[in-house]
């Protein structure tokens, strides 16, 4: 029997890379797809809803309130227009146009990458603070919070923070220097899970808000993300997120999401209307993300170092390369690296790739170190019995 995909005539592909956007996220686990097919069959306040997903990630996270956005990259722009409107609608309304507002937002000079461009369509001015000496290989130092806090101006909204095992300065200091200039934090942690316990460690280390992919580890809906932190800046979001084609006298958001009572009126539909998420997307979410906080870590590991050594061993013994299981205790998120020897082989890392993407079955494999004559190999989208598969086109393509 055809698949979905093989009705619309639309090719299926092992994804080795991992759950990258552009290869459709993660694969949702049945419990997820069945909850969403029960949401669809209903009609809600999506209010309403969102204001018990609030609850339920605040309980997950440590944060005051949470909400589920379209993505990671909309809960950058959500977090970025509620820090420089506030509770006020007015702002609200005149976004993108930032003129007489706080309209600067800063960020380390080496936390920059294309996905800001979501923090700068809430209409702000990205503002890089300190060098990175130590990625460019003349010194050691990068940014440090001393900077950050005499970068601060009248004009500052937030402070962007993007988090990696490697960012510098430590978050914990850019909170402090930003607080004792009473700005707020936004913490892009988009690609930070695992592990299950950075879903509170940003809150506990004072981010005002963190911003989740809800598609790659957590395994719900790509449409999805998380955005958690303060109340208030959370009720600034949704009002730039919700559909407000609604009489104000009629209006009754829950006060637990929104306090009506702060406001003088509700602002018209926000920037952040675009950014609409479903309310099989936020049914699919919280049921994805309790699937991920209940399952035992360890569990979780050796199911993908199971996949990762399958596929080492059907990798083993190709003349010209290395092959060996790469563990990131860190992330607990093992790997595969198979170095070529390009030169013996007549063949790059990335022609091996290019021919693995383009072939059939299509395998995506990461690119990331491919000037170093090495593909890596991930298991967080791999299913039973396609380690066996990419080694069989691995040895096809180096013609062994």
């Amino acid at each position: 029997m055809l698949n979905i995909y093989e009705r619309l005539g639309v090719r299926t592909l092992i994804n080795a890379s991992g759950p990258a956007t552009r290869l459709s996220g993660s694969i949702m686990p049945p419990e997820v797809a069945d909850a969403m097919r029960e949401a669809s069959q209903y009609c809600v306040d999506i209010a309403e809803l969102q204001a018990r997903a609030s609850e339920i990630i605040a309980d997950i996270t440590g944060a005051e309130a949470g909400y589920v956005t379209s993505g990671a990259a909309a809960g950058l722009l959500l977090g970025t227009a509620a820090c420089v409107t506030g509770l006020d609608p007015g702002k609200m309304n005149r976004l993108p146009d930032t003129t007489g507002m706080k309209n600067e937002v800063l960020i380390p000079r080496s936390h920059r990458n294309f996905y800001d461009h979501a923090v700068r369509s809430a209409g702000v001015r990205l503002v890089e603070v300190g060098i990175a000496d130590r990625f460019s290989g003349a010194g050691v130092r990068d940014t440090e919070a001393w900077e950050i806090a005499d970068a601060v101006t009248e004009r500052t909204a937030a402070v962007c923070y993007v988090a990696y095992s490697h960012s510098l300065p430590p978050l914990s200091a850019v909170v402090d220097v930003a607080h004792a200039a009473g700005v707020p934090v936004l913490v892009d942690a988009a690609g930070q899970l695992p592990p299950a316990s950075n879903l509170r460690r940003f809150i506990a280390e004072g981010a005002d808000l963190v911003a989740f992919s809800g598609g790659k580890a957590i395994r719900g809906p790509q449409s999805s993300g998380i955005l958690c932190g303060r109340r208030d800046l959370i009720a600034a979001a949704a009002l730039q997120h919700l559909d407000l084609d609604i009489l104000f006298d009629q209006w009754h958001p829950p006060p637990s999401l929104i306090d009506k009572n702060r406001l003088p009126g509700a602002p018209q539909h926000g920037i952040g209307r675009p950014c609409k998420v479903g309310k099989e997307e936020i049914v699919g979410l919280l049921t994805a993300l309790k699937l991920f906080v209940d399952e035992d870590p360890e569990v979780r590991r050796q199911r993908w170092l199971r996949l990762m050594e399958g596929l080492a061993s059907a990798l083993q013994d190709i003349r010209h390369t290395e092959v060996s299981v790469v563990a990131d205790r860190k992330r607990d998120v093992p790997a595969v690296q198979l170095k070529l020897d390009e030169a013996l082989l007549g063949l790059s890392a990335l022609d091996l790739i290019t021919q693995l993407q383009d072939g059939e079955p299509s395998i995506h494999a990461n690119p990331t170190r491919v000037s170093e004559g090495v593909v890596l190999f991930g298991p967080m989208c791999l299913k039973d019995g396609e380690p066996e598969l990419i080694g069989l086109r691995v040895r096809m393509v180096l013609k062994f």
